[in-house]
C-alpha cells in the first residue's frame, strides 16, 4: 500500500466525506475514490460504509484507523528525524488569518519564515469570519478566543487586551470620555459578523461591570476597516492591542479610560487534527509567540498595558 493512499483514508475517516478529503488532499474525487478502493482490496475488508448520504467507518475501520494514525505519525516523525535542522521545516502552510492582524503583522513573519526555508510555501484565508476547516481548504487558523470545538487542538499564543481607542483630534473636539456612562454621547465603529453587529460594549473596573449599547454610524466585516476609520478620527473603536499596537506606538490613536478596561481576550493558533500539526507549524506557533511578546513588552514600555499580560 502507498503512504499517500493511506493519509487520504486518514482524511476521509476525519471528515466522513471522500469528496471534502480530496479536495483537502488537491485531488479529484474519482481518483480519491480509486485510492480507497486499493487499500480495501489490500486489508481485504470494506473500512466505510457509504450511502447516498453519509460516510461511516465500518467495525473493521474502527479497529484499523487508529492503528494507521500511529504508524504514519512514526514514519513521518522518521522522515523528520533523517533530515538536518535546516530542511525539515518544509510543505504547504494553509492558514486562516483575520483581516488586520493577518494582513499587517503575521504575513511579514511569515514571509520571513519562507526565506529562511526555501521548501516552505503558504496558502491564506483571509477572513474575519468564522474559518470552516472543511469548507476553506485550510489546515491551521490563528483566531481571538480559545477553541470551542472539543474536538479541535490548539496553542495558545498570548493574552491580548482590547483597548478603547481614538484620535486625539476626535478627543479635542467631542471630548474624552471617562466612564462608561459617557460613551452614549459618541460615535462607536464596529466590527460585523454576518448580520451581527458588535455594538454591545462592555467594560469593568475590577469588581462591577458596565455594558453599553454603542450608536454609531459605521460597521464592517473588517477589521482592518474599522482600526483604519480610528485612525482616521471617526470615531471610537475596541481593538485588539496587537492590531492596533503600531499605531498606539507611533500616537497616531490613544486609549481612553484606563480605569474601565474592556473584557480581555486570548490568542490560539487552532488545528483540525493532530496531523496538522507538522514541523512548520511549530515553527509558527513559536514565532507567533515571541513577536507577540515583543509587542505586547512594548506597549507595557510605554504604559499602555499592564505587566500582567504577560502571565
Amino acid at each position: 500500500m502507498q503512504i499517500d493512499d493511506l493519509k487520504l483514508i486518514l482524511k476521509v475517516a476525519e471528515f466522513r466525506s471522500i469528496t471534502l478529503a480530496a479536495a483537502k488532499c488537491d485531488m479529484r474525487t474519482a481518483t480519491a475514490s480509486a485510492a480507497i478502493k486499493r487499500v480495501e482490496l489490500a486489508l481485504g475488508s470494506e473500512l466505510f460504509i457509504r450511502t447516498t448520504r453519509h460516510l461511516r467507518l465500518s467495525a473493521a475501520g474502527e479497529r484499523y484507523i487508529p492503528q494507521c494514525e500511529q504508524a504514519i505519525a512514526v514514519l513521518e516523525q522518521a522522515k523528520q528525524n533523517l533530515k538536518g535542522e535546516h530542511d525539515e521545516i518544509e510543505g504547504e502552510l494553509r492558514v486562516a488569518l483575520s483581516s488586520d492582524f493577518g494582513r499587517n503583522l503575521v504575513i511579514p513573519w511569515i514571509d520571513e519564515l519562507m526565506d529562511n526555508y526555501p521548501k516552505l510555501s503558504l496558502r491564506t484565508h483571509i477572513s474575519d469570519s468564522n474559518v470552516d476547516f472543511y469548507r476553506d481548504s485550510v489546515d491551521i487558523a490563528l483566531r481571538y478566543g480559545s477553541p470551542s470545538d472539543t474536538n479541535m487542538y490548539g496553542f495558545k499564543i498570548c493574552n491580548v487586551p482590547r483597548l478603547l481607542c481614538a484620535t486625539k483630534e476626535y478627543l479635542i473636539a467631542h471630548g474624552s470620555p471617562n466612564h462608561p456612562d459617557e460613551l452614549n454621547r459618541h460615535q462607536g465603529m464596529f466590527y460585523q459578523l454576518q448580520d451581527i453587529i458588535n455594538n454591545n460594549w462592555e467594560f469593568t473596573d475590577g469588581q462591577s461591570k458596565f455594558k453599553v449599547k454603542m450608536q454609531g454610524r459605521r460597521a464592517s466585516n473588517d477589521g482592518d476597516l474599522v482600526r483604519r476609520w480610528c485612525v482616521a478620527g471617526k470615531g471610537l473603536a475596541v481593538k485588539s492591542a496587537l492590531d492596533i499596537a503600531d499605531d498606539l506606538l507611533a500616537d497616531r490613536v490613544v486609549t481612553l479610560m484606563p480605569n474601565y478596561q474592556h473584557v480581555s481576550g486570548e490568542l490560539w493558533l487552532i488545528c483540525p487534527s493532530r496531523q496538522s500539526i507538522t514541523p512548520a507549524v511549530r515553527l509558527l506557533r513559536d514565532v507567533c509567540r515571541e513577536k507577540c511578546r515583543t509587542i505586547l513588552k512594548q506597549l507595557i514600555a510605554k504604559g499602555i498595558i499592564d505587566k500582567s499580560v504577560l502571565d
